[in-house]
């Protein structure tokens, strides 16, 4: 068992990710959350003794944000957003082995709802931050800081409501970062960071099918329960056809090149699967990925409701919405409604530039010899919405992390953990980051 030190030992990236952890802020979705007001006071205060100035945005009753500027040692370069979530997917407590929201420090980890997505972060942000104010220092460039409320609910009332009413409050600023990039993964023995450059963009819908109400011992040819279970039947089974993008197309030849594989005999399926557990994020840029997510239909046993629904998450590679939209439709048919809730744009942007160089040129300082990968998110994050204001953005939340540790696994799972040394190199990185870019 690896030694933990006691909590009033901890360091200060970890004790914050802790204190955040303990907030429970989940976020249901379709704008049912426990709210994160608490969290966000907690973290303005943090920010506030270190003389910033906070500007609380709430988009509707305990839904808050906040955003800070901090002025660079060279304010004529374009800022860079440095952004957060404090809302959590639910956890179900008795499906963990530790309190979901104690925060809890064990076999040198942390546990908890939150501590990979993404409080893990929001707590090396801070942490940066306390290092380079705290000793008289600035950051080369001003920065915009924002903990963005609802990214889970795909930032309703989070990051989309401020780039809609408050964009001054972005002004100047070209490029962001956030979270799910700059964490180590393990090929062969040989550790590689994978940089996000883009991520699937996001459709979540609803599928609705109408019958004809009866009693559950008649012959009912209009049972909306069965139309539904054809349509998301269909759905959860199609084999989506293969799609490189620029992005995973440079990371597969990338990854054959470090194993020492030829990417003309291996399938790019094959080349993602030898990526260990990073395969989770990978295998699912590959090509659009439409899962069933929820169902909800009756009220009786003996009772044929007239009516069924079904949720569905569908993430597809950034321009093929209309055509993966057609296809649904065409895969569920003209007796089912297809009401779509929310959807977001994908994202790509190419592996260059000054800010690339400079998160490269960090994490290989601190790691000599690993290499340095771009990759495309299955997911999303709120740089979706901060494109909007033509900020291009990438995942950069560093971590080295050990191979044994399925980190994919972690998001939205049970037992969520990160380990403690994993945060200190992290906050290492990301410090050494703004200060140099």
């Amino acid at each position: 068992m690896t030694s933990t030190p006691p909590p009033d030992e901890l360091d200060l990236t970890t004790r914050i990710a802790r204190d955040l952890i303990r907030f429970d802020t989940s976020n249901y979705g379709e704008g049912r959350s426990n709210g994160e007001t608490e969290a966000a006071d907690y973290l303005a205060a943090h920010l506030e003794r270190l003389g910033l100035e906070v500007t609380a945005v709430d988009a509707a009753p305990r839904r808050t944000s906040i955003l800070t500027r901090v002025e660079g040692r060279d304010s004529s370069k374009p800022a860079l957003v440095v952004h957060g979530h404090t809302d959590v997917v639910p956890a179900i407590a008795e499906d963990w082995s530790v309190d979901p929201f104690g925060g809890v420090v064990r076999d040198g980890m942390l546990w908890g709802r939150g501590a990979v997505d993404m409080k893990n972060m929001d707590a090396m942000i801070v942490a940066s931050l306390d290092r380079i104010l705290g000793s008289g220092r600035q950051p080369e460039r001003d920065l915009v800081v924002a903990f963005f409320s609802d990214e889970e609910n795909g930032g309703v009332f989070g990051s989309h409501h401020l780039v809609e009413h408050r964009p001054e409050l972005f002004a100047g600023a070209t490029e962001a970062i956030s979270e799910v990039g700059g964490y180590s993964i393990d090929l062969d023995g040989k550790r590689a960071y994978l940089v996000q450059t883009g991520e699937k963009a996001l459709i979540w819908m609803k599928l609705i099918a109408r019958g004809t109400a009866g009693h559950g011992s008649q012959i009912n040819r209009e049972n909306a329960v069965t139309r539904l279970a054809a349509a998301v039947a269909a759905i959860g089974s199609r084999e989506w056809p293969l799609h490189l993008t620029a992005t995973t197309r440079q990371l597969l030849d990338r990854v054959a090149g470090i194993l020492g594989k030829d990417p003309q005999v291996l399938s790019p399926d094959e080349l993602a699967i030898a990526t260990g557990t990073a395969s989770r994020f990978i295998s699912a840029t590959l090509r659009t990925t439409a899962n069933p997510t929820g169902l909800t239909a009756g009220y009786k046993h003996n009772v044929i409701p007239d009516r069924a629904e079904a949720m569905i998450d569908v993430r597809v590679l950034p321009g093929e919405e209309e055509a993966v939209m057609a296809e649904i439709r065409e895969l569920v048919g003209p007796d089912i409604e297809i009401v779509v809730s929310h959807e977001d744009i994908g994202l790509e942007t190419s592996f260059d530039g000054e800010l690339v160089d400079t998160m490269i040129a960090c994490l290989q300082e601190r790691d000599p010899g690993a290499e340095v990968l771009p990759y495309l998110l299955s997911g999303g994050t709120d740089n979706k919405a901060l494109s909007l204001l033509g900020i291009r953005g990438f995942g950069f939340a560093p971590l080295q992390l050990p191979p044994s540790l399925d980190f994919p696994a972690m998001f939205h799972g049970v037992d969520e953990r990160v380990p403690i040394d994993a945060l200190g190199f992290g906050t290492d990185v990301l410090t050494e980051l703004l200060l140099r870019y």
